[in-house]
C-alpha cells in the first residue's frame, strides 16, 4: 500500500472518530412550572458545569430604562436569602469551582463549573438565585458603581470599543438593538428600586428559563437534586418575546464618528441581516470565512500581504435573534487612504456575488467550521451554552447535533446568492471611524 493511501485512510478513519465524539447525548424535560431542564452525561473528567439561561437581555428594555438586563448580571450575585451579601462567589471557590455571567441583546447566560462532587451545591446556588435573591437599594448601589466602572474600563477608555455602538444606532431606528447591552448609566441612575423588582419578577422566573447540567453525572440522581431545589419555584406570567420590524436599508449611509481613544482611524461597511435562526445568517458566517477567515483569507491577503495598505482587516457577521449586522472593516497601513482601503473590501465581497468560491477552498471553509465546531463543544461549560442556546432560541435542544449537517448542505452557488442579496451598497452604512483631537 502507497504511502498517499495510507494517509487517507488515516485522515478518513480520523473524520469518522470525529463525527461520533460530536454527537451530544442528553435528556430533556420540563418542572410543572416551566422550567426546562437538559442533562448531558459525560465521564471524561470529574467536572460538571451547572447552567441558567433566561431568554431576557438589553432587547427585553424600555426607552429611558436602558441597562438593565446587564445590571442583572450583577446584581444577581449579591446574595439571597439564605446566602449573605457578597457569599456567593466565595463560597464557589471555596469548593473549588469556578462562576461566571455573560449578558447579550437576547439572554443572560449563568453558569458555575464544579468538581462534579459539588453538584447539589451548584443546583442550590441557581435555586437561591432565581427563587429569593436579595434585591435591595444597598445592592442596587454598589452594583450601579461596577458596572459604570465596567463601562469606563471595557468602553470609555479602550480603542475602537464604541464602534459596535456607532453602527447599531444608525442601523437599528426601532428595534432595541438600537442600544448597547451595557446600557445608559444615566437610565440606571434615574431607576427605582421598584422598577428593578418588576424586571425581575417578569423575567427571571422559570418558564423562561433553562438549566443545562453536563459533566459527570448520574441523571436518574440529577433528576432528583433538580426537584429538589426547583419545583418550589413559582411559575411567572408568560413572557412574550418583543417583534419589532425594520424598514429595509434602500440607500446607502455615510457617517462619521469620532473616538478620542485612538490614533489610527478605520472604516467600517454595515449591512443589516437576518436572525441568527435563519440560514442565510449560517451561510454569511461562511462568507465571513472567505473573507477574513485567517491568513491565507483573501482580504487578509489581498491587503495585509499583498499590497500592504492595511494593518488590520476583517469582515464578521454578528449574528442576534432578531437580526444581524454584517461588517466589513480595515486599519489603514501608513498613508493609505479608507476610501482605497473600503474599495478593496468592495471588491472583494463583489468578487464572491459574481464567482462561486473553487472547490478547495469550499473544502477548506468546511474544514475550518468543522474545527470551530468542535472545540466549542470540548468543555463542559461550552456544551452547556450550545444545548441552552438551541432550546431558547428555537426550541431544538437538538440543533447542537444538527448545526455541523446543515452547514455542510450550504453550496457554493449559495454563499454567492446570500453575498448578493444582502452585501450591496444601496443596503449599507459606510462609517468612517476617526480620532478625535
Amino acid at each position: 500500500m502507497n504511502k498517499k493511501k495510507l494517509m487517507l485512510i488515516a485522515t478518513a478513519a480520523l473524520m469518522g472518530a470525529g463525527a461520533m465524539a460530536q454527537q451530544v447525548k442528553f435528556v430533556e424535560y420540563d418542572l410543572d412550572n416551566g422550567l426546562h431542564v437538559v442533562l448531558h452525561q459525560d465521564k471524561k473528567a470529574p467536572v460538571v458545569a451547572v447552567t441558567v439561561m433566561y431568554h431576557v437581555g438589553s432587547k427585553n428594555e424600555q426607552v429611558g430604562r436602558t441597562g438593565f438586563a446587564h445590571f442583572f448580571e450583577h446584581l444577581l450575585f449579591e446574595g439571597s436569602d439564605n446566602i449573605k451579601r457578597g457569599e456567593f462567589m466565595k463560597i464557589v471557590s471555596s469548593n473549588g469551582g469556578q462562576n461566571n455571567a455573560n449578558t447579550t441583546q437576547d439572554r443572560t447566560f449563568y453558569y458555575e463549573v464544579f468538581p462534579s462532587n459539588q453538584l447539589e451545591l451548584g443546583l442550590w446556588l441557581e435555586s437561591e438565585r432565581m427563587l429569593h435573591p436579595v434585591i435591595n437599594e444597598i445592592g442596587v448601589k454598589t452594583q450601579n458603581e461596577v458596572v459604570k466602572e465596567e463601562k469606563r474600563m471595557r468602553i470609555d477608555n479602550q480603542p475602537y470599543a464604541k464602534f459596535n455602538e456607532e453602527i447599531f444606532k444608525r442601523l437599528f431606528t426601532n428595534h432595541p438593538y438600537h442600544w448597547q447591552t451595557i446600557g445608559s448609566m444615566e437610565d440606571l441612575d434615574a431607576a427605582k428600586l421598584e422598577e428593578f423588582q418588576a424586571f425581575f419578577k417578569k423575567f427571571y422566573v422559570p418558564n423562561n428559563a433553562v438549566l443545562t447540567i453536563a459533566g459527570d453525572i448520574d441523571v436518574e440522581k440529577t433528576k432528583q437534586l433538580v426537584a429538589t431545589y426547583f419545583s418550589d419555584v413559582p411559575k411567572g406570567a408568560p413572557v412574550v418575546q418583543p417583534s419589532i420590524k425594520e424598514a429595509p436599508i434602500t440607500k446607502e449611509m455615510i457617517d462619521t464618528a469620532y473616538d478620542a481613544n485612538i490614533q489610527i482611524p478605520a472604516v467600517f461597511a454595515a449591512y443589516r441581516t437576518p436572525g441568527s435562526t435563519t440560514r442565510d445568517a449560517q451561510v454569511l458566517g461562511l462568507v465571513s470565512k472567505v473573507l477574513s477567515g485567517g491568513a491565507s483569507s483573501r482580504l487578509y491577503k489581498k491587503m495585509v500581504d499583498d499590497k500592504k495598505n492595511a494593518l488590520q482587516v476583517a469582515a464578521f457577521n454578528y449574528s442576534l435573534e432578531d437580526y444581524g449586522a454584517y461588517i466589513t472593516l480595515a486599519l489603514p497601513n501608513g498613508n493609505a487612504k479608507l476610501e482605497d482601503l473600503l474599495k478593496d473590501m468592495d471588491e472583494e465581497v463583489a468578487k464572491l456575488q459574481t464567482d462561486l468560491i473553487s472547490e478547495s477552498d469550499y473544502q477548506k471553509l468546511q474544514n475550518q467550521f468543522e474545527n470551530d465546531y468542535v472545540s466549542a463543544n470540548t468543555k463542559m461549560v461550552g456544551v452547556a451554552e450550545n444545548l441552552s442556546d438551541g432550546y431558547t432560541y428555537n426550541k431544538n435542544t437538538n440543533e447542537v447535533n444538527e448545526e455541523l449537517k446543515k452547514i455542510r448542505s450550504i453550496t457554493r452557488e449559495e454563499i454567492r446568492d446570500v453575498a448578493k442579496k444582502y452585501l450591496n451598497k444601496n443596503q449599507r452604512l459606510v462609517l468612517y471611524y476617526l480620532p478625535k483631537k
